[in-house]
């Protein structure tokens, strides 16, 4: 396996590296407004696109391609981006950009943050991704235009928006296990009109998996047998709905609606033991969003652009006595419900002071406000809402000056605050000594009310040599910390440090992007990142805050630091008029140093990744399309944290092939895992193992 691993890496650097596409195009149904700031080459037209620098993007017909239905699976077609499992009771796909999670790098629909104010854990595996145009993904580099809050970049889901008097399209597909026996499906539907000035859009997106199965080489254990993985069910549908007014080319008005909902069940760690697990389920995990964006020219190059929304989640999680899902009478069950809302909105301003000088301010607020309750057990009990508001700020200048014809620079800064207005929890002290268990005191735990504040910067040159351009850039973020940061107690295990402050991260990147040679175009770049004040777990004495001498308690603080560095690259061959080959390569070395705590060591991420395609047209119609995704081991740890080992390596191929029976109908047919690797991401929980689907799609 590891020959192979290194004999697709060399392959990888020196034929071929990314995704089937000349460099970034603009979607041609992309809902432009809804596009976060990127810094472009202004100049210089690499094979006729405008280049964006410190970012990449995974088009629709990308998605379709390699059948990339979910968020976290579009991930694997850019450079620099590894998508993995959280592992344990929380069944939560993430996204790992450059080494930087997903509290410090902010994701957002059409523009507009989507966040969970008590933790923002979110869960990529949740957001689909059919009515999708485009997604961006910022890497390092972020525009402080774009808000606070991204340290090590920032993903966008763009969604469409209709270009033609009637359009319509509509797809099916229906997954297979490894025994062809149907384990789920997926539908869309999208219809759009465009009237002159005016245009509106619906659709509607459905995704639900009775199960996925494990590899024939799993080697069954006592809490998992093999075959149809465990409590591994699924279901995700949302709705977009939009309308607008675009009087001018550079003027638009829209109004969208976006309604998402999940529900999600965690399979068990396939080795430990049965009373040790929690036994979680979500029956709803759900998002809200109105939001309303605009582009105004006030007079001649100066444009105001406005976003304003309202968002609201609501979640529900259950804990239950057993891993069958059916009782909650012992003390660990419980049903936590969230119900959570957010406003605010953006004013951007942009002018042009000279031909060669364009300055942009832009000022960012939102208030989150989140409410939690429990329904307890043993005794049962329900909590009184416990709510938590906060107002976050930014303000923000950047500036683009063209130096000379060929190089063009760019200086940004920003500052960023923070307002916690209300901090509430409760708790209760259960006895159990003569039984039954009896609450003996409970009632309101009202924190102590602490502000942040934070300065960034960042710069960029970017050299335009004519056919190709070289770019460096130098940008220092922070991000504040999360409610759960500051205030968690971890079931108890944990207590609060509401002036815990802000994590920074400084990042250096050096790129080029430009032919190679004819039909080779290459794209790559060299990052470093350093990282201050990091927020990690510290234990100290119980004693003083309210336990029994003698024992420990944790307390977040910002005591540890790290090193991300590395490299990627991505290149694109035509081969020939019907063959083009590419595919990605990403190298990532991460070093975390916590003074209290020298086991530690960076999840989620390998050193290597790799992405390789090849698309053959071999009949009118018919398109071949393998690929493999190839991965370094990576660190895990045990669930108890008191072990850190590396997970294997792996390589999986996929196959896709599709025929367009008609000129626009297309039937597809993919396979994931072909060869029914055995693999895992995190210790404990296996991934999937050989797949298949059939689909069929319709354009008007």
């Amino acid at each position: 396996m590891k020959r192979a691993i290194k004999a697709a890496l060399l392959m990888s650097i020196s034929c071929s590296a990314a995704m089937a596409q000349q460099p970034a195009q603009d979607a041609e149904n992309a809902f432009d407004l809804g596009r976060i700031e990127e810094i472009f080459i202004t100049r210089s037209i690499i094979q006729d696109v405008e280049m964006p620098i410190s970012s990449s993007r995974v088009t629709a017909d990308e998605i379709y391609t390699f059948e990339r239905t979910h968020l976290d699976e579009a991930m694997a077609l850019i450079p620099g981006t590894v998508a993995t499992s959280s592992g344990g009771s929380r069944n939560e796909r993430l996204i790992f950009v450059r080494g930087f999670d997903r509290f410090q790098v902010p994701i957002s629909i059409d523009g507009i943050r989507i966040y969970l104010p008590a933790d923002n854990r979110l869960d990529y595996g949740r957001y689909l991704t059919g009515d999708l145009a485009e997604i961006q993904v910022a890497k390092g580099y972020v525009s402080v235009l774009n808000g606070p809050g991204a340290i090590g970049g920032a993903i966008n889901m763009v969604t469409r928006k209709p270009v033609r008097e009637f359009e319509a399209e509509a797809s099916a597909r229906v997954g297979f296990d490894g025994d062809l026996k149907a384990a789920s499906h997926e539908l869309f539907a999208l219809a759009g009109a465009r009237t002159g000035e005016f245009y509106f859009q619906a659709s509607g997106t459905l995704s639900r998996r009775e199960y996925f199965t494990l590899s024939d080489d799993f080697e069954p254990t006592v809490n998992e047998d093999g075959g149809k993985r465990e409590n591994s069910q699924t279901r995700d549908w949302r709705v977009n709905v939009k309308a607008g007014w675009q009087p001018g080319e550079n003027e638009e008005y829209s109004i969208s609606y976006t309604s998402q909902h999940g529900a999600k069940s965690a399979p068990l760690h396939v080795t430990d033991a049965i009373g040790s697990q929690r036994n979680w389920t979500w029956p709803y995990w759900d998002f809200d969003y109105v939001y309303a964006l605009t582009r105004t020219p006030l007079a001649d190059g100066i444009e105001l652009k406005t976003r304003a929304y309202y968002n609201n989640f609501s979640n529900g999680l259950y804990a239950y006595d057993n891993a069958t899902l059916t009782t909650q009478s012992a003390s660990r069950a419980f049903r936590s419900y969230y119900d959570d809302y957010a406003y605010g909105g953006s004013i951007t301003l942009s002018a042009e002071l000279a031909p060669n000088d364009t300055v942009a301010v832009a000022g960012h607020y939102r208030r989150d406000n989140h409410v939690e309750w429990q329904d307890l057990f043993a005794p049962p009990q329900t909590e009184p809402k416990q709510t938590n508001r906060e107002d976050t700020y930014s303000l923000a200048l950047e500036n683009h000056f063209r130096a000379t014809e060929a190089l063009e620079l760019v200086a940004g800064i920003s500052y960023d605050w923070r307002n916690l207005m209300i901090a509430d929890d409760w708790t209760r002290t259960v006895a159990n000594n003569p039984p039954p268990p009896r609450v003996t005191s409970s009632g309101f735990v009202h924190y102590p009310i602490d502000d942040g504040a934070a300065f960034n910067w960042q710069g960029a040159a970017i050299y335009d040599l004519g056919q190709s351009t070289l770019h460096a850039s130098i940008s220092s973020r922070s991000r504040f910390p999360t409610i759960a940061d500051r205030f968690s107690t971890r079931f108890g295990g944990a207590t609060s440090n509401p002036a815990l402050d802000a994590e920074r991260a400084t990042n250096v990147e050096v790129g080029y992007a430009g032919p190679l040679m004819e039909n080779i175009h290459a794209e790559g770049a060299i990052f470093y990142s350093s990282l201050d004040d990091v927020i990690a777990p510290v234990s100290l004495p119980a004693g003083p805050f309210g336990g029994a001498a003698g024992t420990f308690i944790t307390q977040n603080q910002n005591l540890a630091d790290g090193e991300y560095m590395g490299f990627e690259v991505k290149l694109t061959a035509a081969l020939s008029d019907t063959i083009e080959v590419g595919g990605n390569y990403t190298y990532l070395d991460r070093d975390i140093n916590d003074p209290n705590n020298s086991l530690i060591r960076p999840t989620g991420t390998p050193d290597h990744t790799a992405f390789l395609y090849a698309t053959a047209r071999l009949l009118p119609g018919l398109e071949v399309t393998p690929s493999v995704e190839i991965a370094s081991s990576r660190w895990t740890s045990n669930t108890a944290i008191t072990a850190y080992y590396r997970t294997g390596d792996y390589a999986i191929a996929n196959l896709g092939i599709s025929y367009d029976v008609l000129p626009n109908v297309t039937i597809s047919a993919t396979s994931r895992n072909l060869f029914d690797n055995n693999y895992q991401f995190v210790d404990g929980f296996p991934e999937a193992g050989r797949s298949f689907s059939l689909a069929l799609r319709a354009k008007y």
